[in-house]
């Protein structure tokens, strides 16, 4: 008999704790947690600047790969609850064999609209390394739920110069995204 009610205890407790841990995992299950890529192309003109002149460039708009995304993750922009940055990488495509020499230092703001009314630091990089074609920006770890809600953002770039472009350089900009959403 004592068995018999030592074997029901163990039986409830068990049923018990498979239960919690059914509820436990069902929250996690809401709580997506996935990845948005988004490329863009920007120039850097030809110019005779001198050293340490900073240049502004003009926004270029993202048409941002979120919203499909979101959708492939059975979510939408409402349910979205957290964005950051995990990646920003500048690669020059144009000229070949033209590297990141004239650069001294970048920075890259990230604005929902085209004309930076509310500009947010993405990324940025001082000093930028000699003798490179591809950088790694150093994220600036901000919230930015806001500019991945919509379908498209800008991206506005300051650049330190190191030295004079003598030709117009082609910049593509690769982002990840880190997102967090709710199930729709």
């Amino acid at each position: 008999m004592k068995s018999l009610f030592n074997t029901s205890k163990i039986l409830s407790f068990i049923l018990a704790f498979l239960l919690l841990s059914a509820s436990g995992c069902k929250k996690i299950e809401d709580l997506l947690t996935f990845k948005i890529d988004d490329s863009s192309s920007f120039v850097v003109p030809a110019s005779g600047l001198l050293n340490t002149t900073v240049l502004s460039l003009p926004g270029t708009t993202v048409n941002s790969s979120s919203s499909g995304t979101y959708s492939a993750n059975n979510t939408n922009a409402d349910h979205v609850q957290d964005v950051t940055l995990d990646r920003l990488t500048l690669t020059v495509t144009d000229p070949a064999g033209q590297n990141f020499d004239f650069l001294k230092s970048v920075k890259i703001y990230i604005a929902s609209d085209n004309q930076g009314t509310n500009k947010t630091l993405l990324a940025s990089l001082d000093p930028v390394p000699t003798g490179q074609t591809a950088i790694n920006l150093t994220p600036s770890g901000a919230k930015l739920d806001l500019y991945l809600r919509n379908g498209s953002y800008s991206l506005f770039t300051d650049v330190t110069m190191a030295q004079p472009v003598r030709q117009n350089t082609t910049v593509r900009a690769d982002s990840r995204f880190n997102v967090k959403a709710k199930l729709k």
